[in-house]
């Protein structure tokens, strides 16, 4: 079964090319947002990427959208950080989506990042269409930029779409793009439950949120349900979109990306790539080979106060569940104390992890010199 009038995408570029800008106009294009409530980089929800400018973590919003030919669509956006520290944010979205928008700075060009997320995007078999965006500057190289796509990433250049996120320019036809050129995701509502992990992460209001993409079947709020890699059975309390506020449903179906909250107390029981199913269907194996990003920098991270390890213990493990991609492991320092040796990407990915620990969960730290 295909279920037509759906359409499940990223937006991937490299960094400070305009994505959150182009996802800002396609939540005010399709309505998402009133007047008031629309704000700069509105899916940025953490302060930090406010303050930086830059996307840290992956966002998912259900939108809707009528298109000329008088049928509504439903839209399933996630929008990707660009920075290489944070790629394996990109290549996990990559598993909930059909295609792909891929955005170029029509000033810069094609850029490193730009290679990498197309290459992922390629491995994981989806629908590029490439977005030439800030025509509106007038150092503008759209012909230059469209002989980079053609020659450095080799892709269909066909549907190339020109836009301005700044001011709108070609969103409309973008959007008809998408209807166009992406897919409608496969799956049978009523097949066995099959269902990706691509995220999680610690609500201290409703305990794990873990975000799936329902590939087969469906889930129901009340459910039971049986994590494969964990061996866990489960109960389905309540589960939704964002659109991009937070909505519970009574059900998510084939073809949907949204989140579920579940009674699992225990974060280690949460893996990111895990499959779900239901307890019937526990012979089912693993849907994916999402596997962790080996850590390139290395740090130690201490407690100012050394009463505060078990408080740094549990802030790692919780961020940890929201970040795949940081590992740490106790390590005892004969000037600092108790603490943990931690695995980050980049430096960057090392500092704001620091950030983030002090900021969310009150902190204070002291971060060794790095090494590789």
């Amino acid at each position: 079964m295909i279920y037509p009038k759906i359409r499940n995408f990223s937006i991937i570029a490299h960094v400070d090319h305009g994505k959150s800008t182009l996802a800002d106009r396609i939540l005010e294009l399709t309505g998402a947002l009133s007047n008031r409530e629309m704000k700069n980089q509105f899916l940025d929800k953490m302060e930090l990427e406010r303050e930086r400018g830059i996307t840290i973590k992956f966002q998912t919003v259900r939108l809707f959208f009528k298109s000329q030919n008088k049928q509504t669509y439903t839209f399933n956006l996630i929008d990707t950080p660009g920075h290489i520290d944070f790629t394996h944010e990109v290549s996990r979205s990559l598993y909930a989506c059909e295609g792909a928008l891929l955005v170029i700075d029509a000033s810069q060009g094609i850029e490193a990042q730009t290679v990498s997320n197309v290459n992922m995007a390629l491995k994981n078999k989806l629908t590029i269409i490439p977005v030439i965006n800030k025509i509106d500057l007038k150092n503008a190289k759209i012909k230059e930029v469209k002989e980079e796509i053609k020659n450095i990433i080799n892709i269909d250049t066909s549907n190339i779409i020109l836009v301005s996120s700044k001011y709108g320019n070609g969103i409309h036809e973008l959007l008809e793009a998408i209807v166009k050129h992406i897919p409608p995701p496969k799956g049978n509502k009523n097949n066995p439950l099959q269902a990706i992990i691509f995220d999680s992460w610690f609500n201290k209001h409703r305990g794990i949120v873990i975000l799936v993409r329902v590939i087969e079947g469906k889930i129901k709020s009340g459910s039971n349900i049986y994590l494969i890699s964990s061996k866990q059975n489960c109960k389905v309390n309540n589960l939704g979109v964002f659109t991009p506020h937070h909505l519970l449903l009574k059900k998510l179906e084939a073809g949907s990306v949204g989140f579920i909250i579940t009674n699992i107390k225990n974060i280690n029981n949460i893996k990111v790539g895990d499959t779900i199913t239901s307890s019937k269907n526990i012979k089912l194996t693993n849907l994916t080979k999402i596997k962790n990003i080996k850590s390139k920098v290395f740090a130690g991270l201490f407690p100012t106060n050394n009463i505060d390890v078990n408080k740094l213990n549990n802030a790692l493990q919780k961020l940890s569940l929201n970040d795949a991609a940081l590992t740490f492991k106790a390590e005892n320092s004969t000037a600092l104390g108790l603490g943990f040796k931690c695995g980050f990407l980049g430096l960057l990915h090392m500092d704001i992890i620091k950030e983030r620990l002090e900021r969310e969960f009150n902190l204070k730290l002291i971060i060794t010199s790095p090494t590789v």
